[in-house]
């Protein structure tokens, strides 16, 4: 009998956190989105609206990328800027 194939690593969530009608949010989930199926991830977006600590938190800040607690980039998103984070966040993260 042969064994089991090991489990697949778990697809590491990167969050986007912004609002409805944020056009920077819209901009930022644009430049997220080829980089998740390129480096291995997945955007999950929260409105920050739904929560009023991160409506504090993110007011004026927004969009906000992060990888669990830690805040990766905020507005203005900047692609390049946020690939390398992400690279070597996601690396850190394995």
């Amino acid at each position: 009998m042969t064994p089991a194939p090991p489990a697949p690593e778990p697809v590491p969530t990167v969050t986007l956190y912004g609002r409805p009608g944020c056009s920077l949010c819209d901009q930022a989930a644009e430049i997220l989105a080829p980089l998740a199926t390129r480096l291995g991830f997945r955007v999950q977006p929260v409105n920050i609206e739904t929560d009023d600590a991160l409506l504090e938190r993110f007011m004026f800040e927004i969009p906000v990328i992060a990888l669990g607690e830690r805040v990766l980039a905020k507005a203005p998103v900047r692609a390049g800027f946020l690939e390398d984070a992400l690279v070597e966040a996601l690396a850190a993260n394995r």
